[in-house]
């Protein structure tokens, strides 16, 4: 089968489109033939150095794919042979990703596609709406009325935490480059903020009768989440993907909480947001589809940091 295969660890020229062996569903697991693999921030760092995941070269990174169930292993349920699914992959210890033809995978971990979604689209779900959904739904608990602020609301990750906001009910302010504003407005932010010409704490703290914010959602990292404490309410809740700069001494004094989110693997945060994608209430920001060969294309944006939308790539026609 024809994958993306990592010699060496480096920059985008490092990865070769090889012929490797095709491999079988084990115990438990269903083998995917791979329609779109989604690419990640994720997928850059690991090229550039696997260590940190138990990884050495020659391997296969991707870890988000949509495709076709093409066998069942032994002891795997809920599938058959020929279902549409979409799925989140393994980082740790898995040499064989999802840039590749044929990718096998726990099925614990795998769900049917939403209904309304293509390959491309869905592909582009798993890691960041999953992120967005462990953030948004599970820990900071967005309830209808309250007002969540979203740093980097354009990204792969707060992309869907906008949308995710806005289907349960928030009003939602979130941040953006100027080029930006509208790609939030369509994604349905109340408060489109320029971070480069507006202070986020200064409009949050408006938007809020001085109040401050019921809950921060941090996808860019830095020393946002410093900034964002005087900008929440007490007893307020703040999330971030990344670890945090600078001191937090506020967040004990407004005896707010914070949650640092790394998103596991599971079937069952995918099918809920299947739920919510089906109603209409999210849709996955696409910014380019290539071809798998034109891998090294698409880590080329994905090291340059400031796309708009996810690339996802083609394996297959479907």
């Amino acid at each position: 089968m024809r994958a993306i295969v990592l010699e060496r660890f480096g920059g985008p020229e490092v990865l070769e489109v090889k012929e490797i062996d095709r491999p079988g569903a084990g115990p438990g697991e269903v083998l995917v033939r791979v329609i779109c693999a989604g690419t990640n921030p994720v997928d850059a760092k690991l090229r550039q150095n696997a260590g940190w995941a138990g990884l050495t070269p020659p391997l296969v990174v991707g870890y988000d794919a949509s495709g076709v169930v093409e066998e069942v292993g032994p002891g795997a349920t809920g599938f058959s042979v020929g279902d549409e699914v979409y799925y989140m992959d393994e980082i740790f210890g898995n040499p064989l990703g999802t840039y590749a033809e044929y990718n096998a995978v726990p099925a614990r971990i795998v769900a049917h596609k939403p209904r309304g979604l293509s390959h491309e689209q869905a592909a582009a779900v798993p890691l960041a709406g999953g992120t967005a959904w462990e953030a948004i739904v599970r820990r900071l608990n967005v309830r209808p009325g309250e007002t969540v602020l979203i740093h980097g609301g354009a990204g792969g990750v707060g992309s869907f935490a906008v949308q995710f906001a806005k289907a349960a009910g928030a009003r939602v302010l979130a941040t953006a480059s100027a080029r930006n504003q509208d790609v939030l407005r369509q994604l349905g932010a109340d408060v489109p903020i320029d971070y480069g010409a507006e202070d986020f704490a200064q409009v949050a703290l408006r938007e809020s009768g001085g109040r401050g914010v019921d809950a921060v959602f941090d996808t860019v990292g830095g020393d946002l989440i410093k900034r964002s404490i005087p900008a929440t309410r007490p007893f307020g809740r703040l999330a971030c993907i990344l670890t945090p700069e600078g001191t937090l001494g506020g967040l004990s004094s407004k005896n707010q909480t914070l949650h640092g989110i790394f998103v596991m693997r599971e079937a069952e945060r995918l099918r809920d947001m299947a739920a919510v994608i089906d109603q209409g209430r999210c849709r996955p920001l696409i910014g380019e589809t290539m071809p798998l060969e034109d891998v090294r294309r698409a880590h080329e944006r994905l090291d340059g940091g400031h796309g708009t939308g996810k690339v996802i790539l083609r394996v297959a026609k479907g």
